[in-house]
């Protein structure tokens, strides 16, 4: 539509519908900040359900009996014998005596060659090295496509001691450029030398084939293989059951196969870290090289005549280390409470009980495991606090005031006011918004309920929280915290005494209300009022229908939605009347006009 805009009358058209529709617009404006108001609401609501569901995980950890049953252990002598206990082990006291600690096998290597390197590929030295040893294996090369120009190309494996040896040809290898092949005499060895134009020099230790001429971006090394030097051998270990540790189709041995590029530290290291559970290493003062069960105990084949701990095969092992597996671990001995027995490892559990022994000895050293009351006591607290802390901020919300003064900002007064002023117009427009909520006051009368009501059929000395020691605040403000009595001392001694009862009187089960514990009554009573307030408030993954406050939103929307389509036809009709104004002026001042001209 074109909008004349006051050329004939001299008025500010637009101005003064902008004005007109201030008034028009009153009605959306109210919407809109009703629908601000809704918005914020479920927002604190939802809060308060954060709020509910974090308590309500927290008091799921009070229902494990783990949070009542914690022990302490002492040990008379730690630098002999250490120990820990679950909540499952009983308050009682220990005596460990004649105390011969578990040892691991070990298999130590004769001295080798003080020429090794334990750095440098073993292939580079394997003339220090019986040639037994060495297994010889072919490896396919796939063809190599260049994506540059160069001379060198490296091979995947070093230790190579012939090109095409088992195909029958000559000990060459082929190179295709632009549809043409040139073929390169092969020389094998460690030092280059000068290399002709139609020779390829290998490095034996390293695998990098060094062509006479520069090869061309694009070239095509043609597929070949070759032979590689490799140290096969396998390892057998046991677990404490006597079954061995390597695989079934291996004969639970466990292969291992190095090419000869690998240094001596390098092959010790991939066995340290495989399956056998062996630390092997190499030392340099001796020339030896050490392997040693990472687990302690006489760790052998239950088939096993001569009860090996560790099995070698393979010359490597058997042939230059001339390691032996006839090493055996010892399993731990010792006397607890008059019963002498044996263990694979130094650190054993009986009884929820885990013991650590640190040395021989053949004394007596007393363990004594007893409750733990301050850690016990440590958790009622916090977790009282916690309870305190919750209701606190959900007092705080419905019993904040509301200043109806203060509403939602439209866009027209938010830019009005700088970011500080509106962020405290903010503040204060929130307030109040959950002032006496039903659903969350009835919640929280049922906690205190859940708290103070007695626990029937506790088969200990209590049955409510004054029992230990924990009451509701007598100060009304507090609305209903719980106080812990003087500086505790009755519910540790509670906890001291009757540890049962008071873990019953938290977290007991039952089919009714007022059997269960609690911490029980707590945790229903919050997922009831969670479930209230999502029917109210809803889920952020919630669709609008699926709750009371989305449905309002949706209403709101659309009726801000059919308002403005009805502003937009207001505006157009104060539009359409002004220009029938200025249309109207426009044809008086040309009649005007015109009759002048008659009397001039």
């Amino acid at each position: 539509m074109v909008r004349v805009s006051g050329l004939a009358s001299g008025m500010d058209i637009d101005q003064i519908v902008s004005d007109l529709m201030k008034a028009e617009r009153m009605p959306i404006d109210k919407m809109k900040k009703q629908k601000q108001t809704l918005e914020w609401q479920r927002d604190d609501y939802r809060s308060m359900n954060l709020l509910l569901s974090e308590f309500n995980n927290l008091a799921f950890n009070m229902t494990l009996q783990s949070s009542y049953s914690s022990k302490t252990v002492s040990s008379s002598d730690e630098t002999k014998v250490k120990a820990a206990a679950t909540s499952s082990a009983a308050n009682a006291s220990y005596t460990l005596s004649n105390v011969t600690m578990a040892t691991a096998a070990q298999s130590i290597s004769t001295s080798i060659d003080s020429s090794i390197d334990p750095t440098k590929s073993l292939w580079s030295q394997r003339g220090s090295m019986d040639s037994s040893v060495w297994t010889e294996k072919t490896v396919e090369q796939a063809a190599i496509t260049l994506s540059a120009d160069t001379s060198t190309v490296k091979l995947a494996k070093g230790a190579v001691s012939a090109v095409n040896q088992n195909t029958g040809t000559l000990n060459s290898i082929s190179v295709t450029t632009d549809g043409t092949s040139k073929a390169y005499t092969v020389r094998i060895g460690t030092a280059a030398g000068i290399i002709n134009s139609n020779e390829v020099f290998i490095n034996e230790d390293t695998g990098e084939m060094t062509f006479g001429t520069t090869l061309t971006s694009g070239s095509t090394i043609e597929a070949f293989s070759y032979q590689q030097n490799v140290l096969s051998f396998s390892v057998t270990t046991y677990d404490s059951t006597g079954k061995a540790t390597g695989n079934i189709q291996d004969g639970g041995s466990t292969p291992f196969e190095f090419d000869g590029s690998t240094s001596l530290n390098t092959l010790l290291t991939q066995i340290s870290n495989s399956k056998v559970g062996i630390s092997a290493f190499f030392d340099e003062g001796t020339n030896k090289v050490v392997m040693t069960r990472k687990d302690t105990g006489n760790l052998s084949s239950a088939d096993s005549a001569d009860g090996s701990n560790m099995v070698f095969s393979g010359g490597f092992l058997t042939g230059f280390l001339q390691l032996a597996g006839d090493a055996k671990g010892t399993d731990a001995k010792f006397t607890l409470n008059g019963l002498e027995t044996t263990r694979k490892s130094n650190t054993f559990t009986t009884g929820g009980v885990t013991y650590t022994l640190q040395n021989n000895f053949t004394g007596d050293v007393r363990v004594n495991v007893s409750n733990d009351t301050q850690k016990v006591f440590d958790t009622i607290k916090d977790f009282v606090t916690k309870y305190n802390e919750l209701i606190e901020k959900i007092n705080g919300k419905i019993t904040e005031e509301r200043d109806r003064n203060y509403q939602p900002l439209t866009d027209e007064e938010r830019e009005k006011l700088t970011d500080k002023q509106a962020e405290q117009w903010d503040e204060k427009a929130k307030s109040g918004l959950l002032k006496g909520d039903s659903i969350l006051s009835s919640g929280l009368n049922q906690m205190r309920s859940n708290w103070y009501a007695s626990v029937s059929g506790m088969s200990g000395g209590f049955s409510q929280l004054t029992d230990i020691g924990i009451s509701t605040s007598a100060n009304y403000t507090d609305r209903g915290k719980l106080v812990i009595e003087g500086d505790g001392t009755k519910l540790k001694e509670a906890i001291e005494k009757d540890p049962q009862s008071v873990m019953d009187l938290f977290m007991k089960s039952g089919s009714t209300t007022s059997e269960k514990g609690v911490v029980r009554r707590l945790r229903d009573t919050i997922t009831q009022t969670v479930s209230k307030v999502e029917q109210r408030a809803g889920r952020s993954t919630w669709t609008s229908e699926q709750f009371l406050l989305g449905r309002n939103l949706k209403s709101v929307n659309s009726q801000i939605t059919s308002f403005e389509s009805r502003l937009t036809q207001v505006e157009d009709r104060y539009y359409r009347q002004f220009t029938a104004m200025e249309k109207a002026i426009q044809n008086a001042n040309a009649q005007s006009a015109q009759l002048s001209q008659y009397f001039s």
